[in-house]
């Protein structure tokens, strides 16, 4: 097993020499990627995919790394850098350098391989995606995720469906099937549902399966042909169900050791049409077993408990598996050689010997027994090997019936019976049935050496002379006809070879080894002796062809050699395209069954019996032209009657110009290598090679000389054009300039023209703005008399207001003075009747102590007299408050009315003045209480006192009183200007 370990490189080889892979694990290379930084890691791949061809598959690692590997070529690129993991990868698109890469940032991004360039960007999901299924026709594509799946187109890049579910129930899959338009959607509930692609209407759904055997079902797998789906999850049974019958038909227990699967996917092979009969099993122990899910047989496993697979992907051909193992690199597993031995056909249930000469018997010592049942296979051992060899040797020539046995045990008599009976093999089976009876050696070493050798200079090419649509019919066409002709160097010269080689190419396009040798041995036993008189058509057998057409059809052959038709034109044509341009495709596999299936001699006997066939319409035609139109087209003509009478000119062409005469058995291509083919004249074929080289070399000189010259011609033709350019470029310069002169002559005589106008014009618009100026002046004259008169009228209207005011005001004001007034009166008159209330309760008390003075008097004589005097005392004390109380009262009141009236008088100019104090004057009304006062020369020094600290409380109290009125007429004063101000507002 050879590892290849990427690196930093970027590019470069995948393997050093061929690969060999051992039978017991079939390991063509195991590709690591291991960081080259100080600590060295080894970068996981996470995903693969295969391109359409097989041949080129695709992988990304956990950092983002996608690289292309060419296992054909053997080369591998750094194709893109994501700088993020690649959660799924698709290689199959349309085009066929892209390739869609799902990133860890829920985004799907279209790469070119080639360019490595983005081509698009597809957001849309919410989840990872962790599946991508592209249509067969590569325009659609499929984005699962596990709430919801996306159909995109990938023309436009644009989504165009998108399937929304319940978030309880989950997505497992959803796929397209191969080579259909429907869609199935997997769901985590078992539902399974079958859409139409281009209406997305359901066509069915499949039942739920028998609760005895419930699985919940994770990964699914389809055949090529779409008939089958497998099914499988935690669990060790397989589900198959039948697509077109909608039902459940078998159930695969799986060995005990399984307990989950965790992939699924049918091996592919170029036999079956589709009905894949091998399933790829992933468990959970990491290995990948392959069972035939007809016969449930265990065929051949992958991995291995110490190297597990994570995940596994089968090219589309079934030549390679790429496995992702659990430790992060990359495997290429050999399909070939791990079904090295379950391809070998089983051995023939009888097998007859035929007796021998005595001598030969006796010489070889040999013996067999004939036993009934199957024979089984003989144990592999070197003396087996010997033998069996050493039996070959001895025996060649000597059996009868050598031919009537084949090597891989069929039987040559009874399938030429089967043959007789159907007119051909089954479809199923014809390719296996093609590849006994050739007894192809499939010597892959061989044929990658002659592969490996590159194109040959002769179909470099090839395209320019035979234009086909599909580039990879084309390549491998390119790469059988190398290969042939770097097996012997006459078929680079062989003209007709490409036509004679396609019919198989397309047929075996996906099997290049069996394409190239099946022509290998076509050519070497039914093209015997066509290289003899090279490079012109075979004589000899096109004289044998016409031998046996002038014995069976004498008419025919005369009219074609009255009408100067030769075998080149009726014999010929049909040989070297193998009657492929003639022939339907299921015509063409129907004659080449019975043409593998006999003597080498039948093709020719086919090219008579085809002339013979269609004698009517050839005796009609006399022109060239339409003979030759009827050998290179189509005709109505049924091959099974052509057939039956190859069987029958078979039969009854007498010996000595039957082809089979002239022609040898059968012979098949030997193991190992290839035999030499030099049937031909190497000395023509040496000259051609020879004259070809020289020509090729003239050639070379010449295309050097022709390109030398077609430089210098065309660095002339270019100065000459420059020089032609320039020139035109100065005319037209030249006459730009005249016509920019006339241009502006003429735009110039436009200005004067203007101008004129614009004088006028101005003109016009100065008298027409003297006459706004005019109105607009007297408007505003107006205007300003308005606003005069207006102003005056506010003015007097703010007059008549300011009275208004003032005599509301002077009213307000007098109403206020009254009622402070009454308010005044009302509280004096409280406190004389407060101070009468006191006055009589003091005369009570005071005659209650008269009373009780003169009572204590008798009781205390000592007492009396000082008593006396104290009652005296303080009824003196007591008068004179009473007499300073009237006194204090009777001033404020009158210094609080003259203030009042001074206040309103002279409200603009307020002055403070020292109240004036006169004892024996008082307000009309008010008498003050004087009579019962002393002289204020009897109040003692105690009475003044009282007295100042009363002046001093009636002075704050005045000031309190003139800040109030201050205060008032403030107020009145701003009341009144906004009340004359509003009617102003209002007129303007």
């Amino acid at each position: 097993m050879q590892s290849t370990d990427l690196g930093n490189k970027e590019s470069g080889k995948l393997w050093h020499r061929k690969p060999s892979p051992a039978a017991r694990d079939g390991i063509m290379v195991n590709i690591i990627h291991s960081s080259s930084h100080y600590l060295p890691q080894v970068l996981r791949f996470l995903n693969v995919a295969f391109d359409s061809s097989g041949d080129c598959l695709i992988a990304g690692d956990h950092q983002g790394n996608i690289y292309v590997f060419d296992l054909y070529g053997n080369r591998f690129n750094l194709v893109q850098r994501t700088a993020q993991a690649c959660t799924a990868l698709a290689f199959n698109l349309r085009r066929k350098s892209e390739f869609l890469v799902a990133l860890a940032d829920y985004s799907i991004k279209c790469f070119d391989s080639v360019t490595k360039e983005l081509v698009s960007w597809m957001r849309g999901h919410e989840s990872s995606v962790f599946s991508i299924s592209v249509h067969a026709s590569g325009r659609y594509a499929i984005t699962t995720s596990s709430d919801t799946a996306q159909l995109w187109d990938l023309d436009t890049f644009q989504r165009k469906r998108k399937l929304n579910i319940l978030q309880s129930v989950g997505i497992q899959k959803v796929f397209f099937l191969p080579l259909s338009n429907t869609i199935l959607s997997c769901f985590k509930d078992n539902s399974i549902f079958a859409w139409e692609c281009d209406t997305l209407s359901c066509k069915y759904q499949l039942p739920a399966p028998p609760e005895s055997s419930s699985v919940l079902y994770k990964v699914f797998a389809v055949t090529r042909d779409g008939r089958i789906l497998a099914a499988g999850g935690k669990s060790n049974h397989l589900h198959l169900w039948c697509l077109e019958a909608k039902q459940l038909f078998r159930i695969i227990q799986m060995p005990t050791k399984v307990r989950a699967i965790r992939h699924l996917e049918f091996l592919p092979d170029s036999f079956d049409a589709g009905s894949n009969q091998v399933l790829g099993v992933l468990s959970q122990d990491g290995i990948m077993r392959f069972v035939n899910i007809q016969t449930c047989k265990l065929l051949f496993e992958i991995g291995s408990l110490d190297e597990g697979i994570s995940s596994s992907v089968i090219s589309p051909h079934g030549r390679y598996i790429a496995s992702i193992m659990e430790n992060g690199s990359l495997n290429i597993y050999s399909v070939q050689t791990l079904t090295q031995e379950i391809n070998k056909p089983p051995p023939p249930l009888v097998k007859v010997i035929e007796d021998l000469p005595k001598s030969k018997l006796n010489s070889g010592g040999l013996k067999m027994k004939v036993t009934s049942g199957r024979v089984q296979r003989p144990a592999k051992s070197r003396e087996n090997k010997i033998q069996a060899r050493i039996l070959k040797q001895d025996l060649t020539g000597n059996f009868e019936n050598k031919e009537n046995e084949v090597s891989d045990g069929l039987n040559k008599k009874r399938l030429q019976i089967l043959l007789k009976g159907y007119g051909e093999y089954p479809m199923k089976y014809r390719m296996f049935i093609w590849r006994s009876l050739l007894q192809l050696p499939e010597n892959h070493t061989a044929f990658s050496s002659l592969v490996d050798k590159g194109v040959h200079v002769a179909f470099l090419n090839l395209q320019k002379k035979y234009p086909i649509k599909s580039r990879k019919l084309l390549r491998v066409l390119q790469r059988t006809l190398s290969a042939l002709a770097h097996w012997s160097a006459i078929f680079s010269d062989t003209p007709y070879l490409p036509l004679l080689a396609f019919p198989f190419v397309k047929l075996f396009q996906n099997n290049q080894l069996i394409c190239f040798e099946v022509v290998a041995t076509l050519i070497i036993n039914w093209c015997q002796h066509w290289f003899e008189y090279f490079p012109n058509p075979p004589i000899n057998i096109l004289s044998m062809i016409e031998n046996v057409l002038a014995f069976h059809d004498k008419e025919l052959l005369q009219h074609f050699i009255d009408h100067d038709i030769t075998s080149q034109l009726y014999a010929w044509p049909l040989l070297e395209t193998v009657f492929s341009e003639v022939l339907t495709r299921e015509e063409w596999l129907k004659l080449f069954d019975n043409v593998f299936s006999n003597h080498p001699s039948f093709l020719l006997m086919t090219v008579v019996a085809y002339n013979t066939c269609s004698r009517a319409p050839l005796l009609n035609c006399s022109l060239r032209d339409d003979f030759e139109y009827f050998f290179h087209h189509r005709n109505n003509l049924d091959i099974s009657v052509v057939i039956r009478e190859v069987y029958h000119l078979m039969d009854t062409t007498p010996t000595d110009i039957h082809p089979n005469g002239k022609l040898d058995a059968f012979v098949a291509l030997t193991k190992g290598q290839y035999p030499v083919f030099n049937q031909y004249p190497k000395f023509i074929v040496d000259y051609q090679t020879q004259e070809r080289e020289r020509i090729r070399n003239d050639e070379l000189d010449f295309l050097r000389e022709r390109q030398m010259v077609e430089d210098m011609q065309a660095e002339v033709d270019q100065q000459r054009v420059e020089d032609e350019a320039w020139y035109q470029k100065q005319e037209l310069l030249c006459k730009a300039e005249e016509t920019r002169r006339e241009m502006l002559l003429q735009e110039e005589e436009k200005m004067v023209q203007q101008r004129q106008r614009l004088a006028s014009v101005k003109r016009e618009l100065r008298a027409k703005e003297m006459h706004l100026q005019d109105a607009t002046r007297r408007r505003f004259l107006k205007l300003q008399q308005d606003q005069r008169e207006m102003e005056l009228r506010r003015l007097n209207d703010e007059i008549e207001r300011k009275l208004i005011e003032e005599n509301l005001a002077e009213a307000e004001q007098a109403c206020l003075n009254a009622d402070w007034r009454i308010q005044a009166l009302h509280k004096q008159r409280c406190d004389d009747l407060q101070r009468n209330a006191c006055y009589q309760e003091v005369a009570k008390l005071l005659r209650e102590n008269r009373r009780k003075e003169t009572e204590v008097l008798n009781a205390m004589v000592g007492e009396g007299a000082k008593k006396w005097e104290e009652a005296q005392e303080k009824d003196f004390h007591l008068k004179s408050e009473k007499k300073a109380s009237a006194l204090s009262d009777a001033s404020r009141k009158w210094f609080l009315e003259k203030e009042l009236d001074d206040a309103l008088e002279h409200a603009e100019h307020p002055y403070n003045t020292v109240p004036r104090c006169q004892s024996g004057q008082a307000d009309s009304g008010y008498v003050p209480r004087t009579s019962q006062l002393k002289d204020s020369s009897e109040v003692d020094s105690s009475t003044h006192i009282s007295l100042n600290q009363r002046r001093v409380q009636w002075d704050t109290m005045e000031q309190d009183l003139m800040e109030r009125v201050r205060n008032l007429r403030q107020r009145l004063t701003a009341q009144a200007r906004n009340r004359c101000r509003t009617p102003h507002l209002l007129a303007t």
